[in-house]
């Protein structure tokens, strides 16, 4: 069955997007609190549905398919929004960096789903299967959007700072994560025909 309470808040993330999206741009006063708020439910309900999936034992192959892809979604949704807010960029301490690393985590999070997708097609998605390390890129990446929407100064804690700072972690993770995938893919990939 489809509707599972975790492909239900699957779901419910990706009609969340748009919402996201909007609050981003209605923000008036340069406050994104209601986009942060958006996304960091959206952060907790990604985390939530796999624990319910395997809590309730609600696990379905549609669900398997579609949580990493509205995570992925979500993801590069505010990543776009960050990298198109010039005001923003312009407050980074390494504008270009800052535009490098969102590149490279929007391609990595696009080529890893096309990727899966194949080796799902070859009988082999196991072994492209979200690492310990992976989850730990994924929740670096979280924080430093949340922190990058956020924008604000808590008390003495610079959000900005700290975003940008761990963007670049999550870039580099990125970076070690997709060599990892690859090099697990390309024995199946060498060994199929064209």
């Amino acid at each position: 069955m489809i509707l599972t309470l975790p492909n239900i808040l699957t779901f419910a993330r990706i009609l969340a997007i748009p919402v996201f999206v909007g609050a981003y741009f209605l923000s008036s006063d340069g406050s994104n609190n209601v986009a942060v708020a958006i996304f960091l439910v959206a952060a907790v309900t990604d985390w939530l549905d796999g624990f319910l999936a395997r809590k309730l034992k609600k696990m379905t192959t549609f669900g398997a398919f579609l949580d990493p892809v509205a995570d992925k979604l979500m993801v590069c949704t505010a990543l776009v929004l960050l990298v198109s807010d010039h005001q923003l960029a312009e407050r980074m301490m390494f504008e270009a960096v800052f535009v490098i690393s969102i590149l490279i985590i929007v391609g990595r999070e696009v080529s890893v789903v096309a990727l899966r997708e194949w080796m799902a097609e070859l009988g082999n998605r196991a072994s492209v299967a979200t690492s310990y390390l992976s989850k730990g890129k994924t929740t670096m990446q979280m924080i430093a959007i949340a922190f990058l929407l956020y924008g604000q100064p808590i008390g003495e804690f610079e959000t900005l700072i700290a975003g940008e700072l761990l963007l670049y972690v999550a870039a580099a993770l990125t970076i070690w994560t997709m060599t990892i995938y690859l090099r697990a893919a390309i024995p199946t990939l060498m060994s199929t025909d064209k």
